[in-house]
């Protein structure tokens, strides 16, 4: 989608010069989205602070020092439009179900927590060209782990200078010095930001590092395949057998979730009844294995929009299924370029509008 500008009727400022922040500005567009799907939460968030940040950029391009870093004075004005936004909305953090209350073994009523902010999933679309080194070694995460939504959701705790510290030091690799250039204030404030976001981070965030980071080994391709056949059998023991014993189920936005493999089992055994059949697509978000699922209550009529289905293996089973649910989901089925029905034959190249 292209920087939303003034009509050619109302800009002021000349063509070539209009051609010039264009060519500057576009190569920076994805990872400029990404730094604020991590700084806000939300993929439809994130969209919509990309615009306004090239709207500014657009509209002060004459303040830019010819010879200074283009991609930094992006950054600036992306990082300060988030910070702005998060200041002005009452909730700052976006949750994922297990952060906010204990597990349950209740069956859900089927009402979200309309007054919940949750944390939203991101097309693995939208990180192509991305670059996935950082630029020097002040880097802590690497790309793949910086943008999985256990680490996503890890640094929503943040206030949000502590998190726009870390993800410009310990992500993007900035030094201290060049971060209080872009926030204000001191170097010895910015590193006093960054030990209180380590910290927190230490305390309540680990990696693992079995989770697929790009392309699943042999024995993950196997049960993503057992997962997608369980799954379109409504197959519940073939299912569970895929979970670790301590796996976690989430779906925002309904705010229950369970904890174990036996909570799961008891859960899916009561939800599998309510579908005929269920048809998955295989799709990739946040660097980790998902799915698009439709569903539909009787055959022989289309498959509907039903979740979209994030995953986090270890040991070559899944250890956290979060399956993003109605009524959310159909926003996020077109946010990742998908359709919203399926019918009997479409194929799964078919099935996306705009990403492939």
């Amino acid at each position: 989608m292209a920087a939303a500008r003034p009509s050619r009727q109302n800009q002021a400022k000349p063509v070539r010069q209009d051609q010039t922040f264009e060519r500057l500005a576009e190569p920076y567009r994805r990872e400029i989205k990404l730094h604020c799907y991590r700084m806000l939460g939300s993929l439809h968030d994130a969209e919509d602070l990309v615009q306004e940040t090239y709207l500014r950029a657009w509209r002060n391009f004459d303040s830019f020092e010819p010879g200074g870093s283009f991609r930094a004075w992006l950054y600036k004005i992306a990082t300060n439009a988030c910070l702005n936004a998060l200041e002005s909305r009452k909730r700052m953090q976006r949750w994922l179900p297990d952060h906010r209350a204990p597990p349950t073994t209740q069956m859900p009523d089927g009402k979200p927590a309309a007054d919940v902010a949750w944390l939203e999933p991101y097309p693995d679309a939208e990180l192509v060209g991305v670059a996935d080194d950082a630029p020097n070694p002040e880097a802590r995460y690497a790309a793949d782990e910086a943008v999985q939504l256990a680490f996503v959701a890890m640094i929503q705790y943040l206030p949000p200078r502590q998190r726009a510290a870390l993800l410009l030091c310990d992500v993007l690799g900035w030094a201290a010095t060049e971060i209080a250039t872009l926030l204000g204030g001191s170097t010895a404030s910015i590193n006093s930001a960054l030990q209180r976001a380590r910290d927190t981070l230490a305390k309540r965030y680990s990696a693992s590092g079995s989770s697929v980071h790009s392309e699943p080994d042999s024995a993950q391709k196997d049960l993503l395949g057992r997962y997608l056949k369980a799954w379109e059998g409504l197959e519940l023991n073939n299912f569970v057998t895929l979970l670790k014993e301590d796996a976690i189920y989430t779906m925002p936005p309904l705010p229950q979730w369970y904890a174990g493999r036996e909570a799961i089992r008891t859960f899916f055994a009561w939800a599998f009844r309510l579908y005929a059949d269920f048809r998955l697509l295989p799709i990739k978000a946040n660097r980790q294995p998902a799915f698009a699922a439709y569903s539909r209550a009787r055959t022989g009529v289309a498959w509907t929009a039903h979740s979209i289905h994030v995953l986090t293996l270890e040991d070559s089973l899944i250890a956290r299924l979060t399956l993003f649910a109605k009524p959310d989901s159909p926003r996020l089925f077109e946010a990742f370029g998908l359709a919203l029905t399926l019918e009997d034959g479409t194929s799964d190249h078919a099935a996306s509008s705009r990403h492939s």
